[in-house]
């Protein structure tokens, strides 16, 4: 009997030649503790069929598989042992991601809280040389990442592989192209082998010629269902649908696809589930009922007008965060670094960047952000114009940003919060007696507490100095001011009654961590 480490792969492939849009390959697996769960197989070409699955109980398991229509070749039945995972890999060591018990946060199958930091890189699995993507994944591991977000086929930014060969051919009625596929699995494969998750786009769907606005509805099912059948096992989160307008596009629609996929209580899956929507959308309130959708993602975007801003300090996000909200609520797109601000010249630089994911921390109960760069996500071997974004200009090479500015701000975001109990953080907007946002969106000071009242978070986008109600803070408290562009801190004064003054060193941004003293 076989014995596959706790989270890791079985594989079994089969072989029946025949009509494969006309078979579906489905398997029951059976666990310890009276596991059960069914998961479907996938067409690889030719006369070949594999079905992937990821035990997370050792123990003894054991599977049978049949196909329907019956075909006598992909009946077969066996049994493995799940051992505990002795390795180093945090994705092994830990487990799947889950919702926290308070399902306000992310959170490892063994309980521990996850910080999600994601990277963009959505044509890196597409495009990568699998040298230069092994060198992505270890630089990016070394930086703190924990996340890798991409588009698992073709889309608007890549409209063929570098072989020529989409994911599927005749948008009417799609037929799954294997070999798109098979290139991809080892580069996917080697996110999680380099201890980080995956979070691919199932069905990019921002423009009509993207997969989930082009296919009909049942032809964006059948590309769905494979993607899941093909990468289910692996250690992810799926994105259901990408940049995508979802109620114009119909929320219904959506809504369908995510129940055939994944279940209405989710019961036809064990991996987290999200939308991630276009810009300046919402789709907390539309979907808030469906038992698929495991945490809320926003986009924010990639502009800096007044209105835009105020949409990400003062919006449905931020409101949803301080609303009792249902779901972690995470924004998937904020301001790449070297994107062109609001459709002009300028591009982003780290102060852009590092703004818009300090405020993305603070504007909801704390579960992380995720970071993107233009030169990056486009994954260019050579100064090019980005295909479908003919907005951007030219981009330099993907290798050019592997280190950044911005990148270092993240790195420090991620050290600063997983330095705290951050998973306790709730916005706190009433610490504030006055908001400068109001009247200028840029200089919105965002701000987080623990309930307890040990610890209180504020960005200061702008410095400044800000009188603050120190009620609900346990006192007496220390005042201490994070540089975010350093990494270093510096003593702020101490918080003995119910109103604390602090002042920032100077006009650039900084962070106020007021916490417990003694």
């Amino acid at each position: 009997m076989s014995a596959i480490p706790r989270g890791t792969l079985f594989e079994a492939a089969f072989e029946a030649p025949g009509a494969p849009d006309e078979v579906v390959l489905r398997a029951r697996f059976r666990g310890p503790g009276g596991f059960e769960r069914v998961v479907e197989g996938f067409w690889d070409g030719g006369a070949n069929w594999k079905l992937r699955f990821a035990p997370d109980a050792p123990g003894e398991w054991t599977w049978s598989a049949e196909a329907a229509p019956r075909v006598e070749a992909l009946r077969a039945e066996g049994r493995f042992e799940c051992v505990p995972y002795e390795g180093d890999n945090p994705v092994y060591r830990h487990g799947a991601l889950k919702l926290a018990p308070d399902r306000l946060r992310l959170a490892t199958a063994d309980g521990r809280p996850f910080f999600w930091l994601a990277d963009t890189a959505w044509n890196g699995v597409l495009r990568a040389e699998p040298a230069d993507w092994t060198r992505y994944l270890e630089t990016r591991r070394a930086q703190g990442f924990n996340v890798v977000q991409f588009v698992a086929t073709h889309w608007r930014g890549l409209e063929a592989d570098a072989h020529g060969e989409r994911a599927y051919v005749n948008d009417a009625a799609p037929r799954i192209n294997p070999a798109f596929f098979q290139r991809l699995d080892a580069k996917l494969a080697a996110i999680n082998a380099h201890g980080l998750y995956a979070a691919p786009v199932i069905l990019w769907a921002l423009q009509p010629e993207d997969p989930g606005r082009k296919l009909p509805e049942a032809g964006a099912l059948k590309l769905a269902r494979y993607v899941v059948a093909r990468y289910g096992a692996h250690q992810l989160a799926w994105f259901l649908g990408g940049d995508c307008p979802y109620v114009k596009d119909g929320v219904e629609k959506w809504k369908r696809l995510g129940r055939e996929l994944f279940g209405a209580k989710h019961e036809k899956s064990d991996r987290l589930v999200t939308l991630h929507p276009c810009g300046l959308s919402w789709i907390g309130s539309e979907f808030a009922d469906e038992g698929w959708l495991d945490f809320i993602g926003y986009q924010s975007g990639h502009g800096d007008r007044p209105e835009q801003l105020r949409w990400h300090v003062m919006g449905p996000a931020a409101q949803a965060g301080l609303e009792s909200p249902r779901r972690p609520i995470l924004n998937l797109e904020p301001n790449y670094e070297g994107h062109r601000a609001s459709g002009g010249a300028r591009r982003f630089g780290e102060y852009e960047v590092r703004r818009a994911a300090w405020w993305s921390c603070l504007l909801a109960p704390a579960a992380g952000v995720s970071y993107g760069c233009n030169e990056v996500w486009n994954w260019g071997a050579r100064r090019e114009q980005a295909a479908g974004h003919a907005e951007l200009g030219e981009i330099e090479p993907w290798h050019t940003m592997l280190e950044s500015p911005g990148l270092r701000a993240m790195r420090l975001l991620k050290k600063f919060f997983e330095a705290m109990p951050w998973w306790r953080l709730k916005p706190a907007p009433h610490l504030l007696f006055n908001q400068p946002g109001r009247e200028d969106p840029a200089a919105f000071v965002a701000a987080a507490a623990t309930p307890e009242g040990d610890a209180a978070v504020l960005y200061c986008p702008r410095g400044g100095k800000h009188l603050l109600r120190a009620d609900n803070l346990k006192r007496p408290a220390a005042a201490m001011w994070f540089d975010p562009r350093k990494g270093k801190f510096q003593a702020g004064g101490a918080c003995k009654s119910r109103e604390f003054e602090v002042q920032a060193p100077d006009a650039q941004d900084w962070v106020c961590l007021l916490g417990k003293r003694g």
